[in-house]
């Protein structure tokens, strides 16, 4: 069965060239996710101001099963506004990207990102300029002042918290940022 598709112009006359259009962008939309329940397009021209001249406004709904996305466009001062198949267009992309996040969400696909590695001051040498930190599980991670966020190297001491970010060296893992962790909060 096919999907009902609703197209409204208002304040607009009706054209069958943007309605083609829309309909274009509904199909391709479908191609995405195939259990679209329904969909409407409302096309809106607000009244022409004097100095802003014609621009169009674009708001679509569709409906999921057991959810919805509804996008409206609203008239921008940009110049492409006044062309109604860019404000179609800039809908239906939004649309689109809405609908491919919710597709990506259901199917598990969404990538979670892992924290920064969290660690213990080890060794410091302040006189120097450099230490080592001691990871969760138990390597040492080389690290030089200028690797420590805002200056806090001289505020680091032995056994102090820190979450850092690391890469090879030429003789091991070497921290690349260092961020101190406050009492209450990370610093940063």
């Amino acid at each position: 069965m096919p999907m009902p598709l609703q197209i409204t112009f208002r304040e607009i006359a009706p054209s069958a060239a943007v309605e083609a259009r829309i309909r274009k962008r509904v199909a391709k939309l479908e191609e995405h996710f195939g259990r679209i329940v329904s969909c409407r397009v409302i096309v809106r021209s607000p009244r022409r101001h004097l100095n802003k001249g014609k621009s169009y406004n674009i708001r679509i709904d569709l409906k999921l099963p057991g959810s919805e996305i509804a996008v409206n466009r609203d008239p921008a001062p940009a110049e492409d506004r006044k062309d109604i198949y860019v404000a179609i267009r800039d809908a239906f992309d939004a649309v689109e990207r809405r609908l491919q996040d919710k597709v990506r969400r259901r199917r598990g696909e969404v990538k979670s990102h892992a924290g920064e590695p969290h660690g213990r001051i080890a060794r410091l040498f302040a006189d120097e300029g450099y230490g080592f930190i001691e990871s969760a599980d138990g390597e040492e991670v080389y690290f030089h002042r200028n690797s420590v966020i805002q200056g806090e190297f001289k505020r680091l001491s032995v056994g102090a918290e820190v979450r850092y970010a690391a890469a090879a060296g030429e003789k091991g893992l070497q921290a690349t940022t260092v961020k101190p962790v406050g009492k209450h909060r990370l610093l940063a």
